[in-house]
């Protein structure tokens, strides 16, 4: 892309939600059959290169990360729990505090169902992405102990490949996908009736978003000891990317695009900490589904869990969303184990999550994604000095080789 090319990308975004809002607020069954399964097809391309995506910049960028490599994957890992832990203990005392005040209506209105596609066509990953992401790790780290070169240059050779996928087929097809979800949602009535019934709970949970973030990026300029507007400011695009979306993994090629534009990030830190925060980096999610879910429980239960079962909750939490796949409602989808066995939600009380879950899930994924530069920040401050240049001495005892 050019210099304006972010800007360019957040006008098309934002021309392409508000032409699939007008469309499918207007459009017949036999129309939105079409559009059905032109975003099915649009879908099956994109979801079909995450795992190559993750792969081919996670791989080669641990094996450039060479003696770093452990040290930089555990803290990355432990700062993704830490911060879904966080931000979950953030919207815990939220809803302590807010909910009793709050007049929150206990039924959602029923959503015209969308007809079925007139056609639709399986285009199966070739893994899963946390088999990508496992892959991508072991194949990195066995590159550093082995000392394997030839693998290495071929890791770089790939990498350039995919990155021509991501800038060739993927980022041009986004508004087009991004257009086809907002038809969806305004014909099946989430933009007109769904949405202004949890209107208040989603706009707290939308300024839980802003403050998480603001927290993780004043904590990473302070850990890094750099401007983090030098990393905000490339992310516009991919805020609305997200929110056409609602894929932390869909949105991944515009995040490496916008992240690689920041004079403060490394490019080894940005390839292997981007694609590795959108799988294992959920603050957003984890920060509305607490919410929720407390504001569930006082809905059908008539009140909130003790803060002893919240705080289990929360904790097990943090484990289920570094563990879920960074695809629409894969947060939620994880966590119904615990949501049944610790909340002890029964199926109304699943049913609803999952509904009110839907209504804001591009607006939790885009704080997933915004939150990963804040990481990538952190790791920048953690790992390199103010010159760019990596910190060598504490590396020296931290080899990575295998154990006994």
């Amino acid at each position: 892309m050019k210099k304006n090319g972010g800007v360019t990308l957040i006008v098309v975004l934002m021309a392409a939600i508000g032409i699939g809002a007008f469309f499918g607020l207007h459009a017949g069954e036999k129309t939105m059959r079409t559009v059905v399964a032109i975003r099915g097809l649009l879908a099956q391309i994109i979801f079909f290169t995450i795992p190559l995506v993750i792969f081919g910049f996670i791989a080669p960028a641990i094996t450039s990360l060479k003696e770093k490599a452990s040290a930089m994957l555990g803290t990355m890992l432990t700062m993704a729990y830490l911060s879904a832990v966080g931000a979950a203990t953030f919207a815990a005392i939220a809803g302590y505090s807010i909910i009793p005040h709050l007049d929150i209506p206990t039924q959602i209105e029923g959503l015209k169902v969308l007809p079925k596609a007139i056609f639709s066509i399986d285009i199966p990953p070739i893994m899963p992405v946390m088999t990508a992401l496992v892959l991508a790790i072991l194949t990195g780290v066995a590159t550093i102990w082995g000392d394997a070169k030839n693998i290495e240059k071929i890791l770089y050779e790939f990498q350039s490949m995919v990155l021509s996928i991501v800038k060739k087929i993927v980022i041009p097809l986004l508004p087009f996908f991004v257009a086809a979800t907002f038809a969806q949602m305004a014909y099946t009535g989430r933009l007109t009736q769904q949405f202004p019934v949890f209107f208040k709970v989603i706009l707290i949970v939308l300024l839980g978003h802003f403050i998480w973030l603001f927290f993780l990026y004043a904590l990473s300029g302070m850990v890094s000891r750099k401007n983090p507007w030098e990393v905000i400011k490339h992310y516009g695009p991919v805020y609305l990317t997200a929110v056409g979306t609602m894929s932390s993994a869909a949105t991944l090629p515009v995040t490496l695009s916008c992240a690689r534009k920041s004079k403060v990030l490394p490019q080894e830190v940005t390839d292997f900490a981007i694609p590795l925060g959108s799988t294992v980096h959920l603050c957003g999610s984890v920060l509305t589904e607490t919410f929720f879910c407390m504001t569930i429980s006082k809905m059908l239960y008539g009140t909130m869990p003790t803060p002893e079962t919240l705080t289990l909750f929360i904790l097990l939490f943090g484990i289920f969303a570094v563990g879920a796949p960074g695809v629409p409602g894969g947060t939620v989808m994880a966590s119904l184990a615990i949501v049944q066995s610790v909340l002890g939600f029964d199926a109304d009380g699943v049913g609803l999550l999952l509904g009110i879950f839907a209504l804001q899930d591009s607006f939790g994924t885009a704080c997933n994604i915004m939150g990963d530069g804040a990481l990538a920040l952190m790791l920048r401050g953690l790992f390199y000095d103010s010159d760019g240049n990596a910190k060598k001495k504490k590396m020296k005892n931290e080899k990575l080789a295998p154990s006994a």
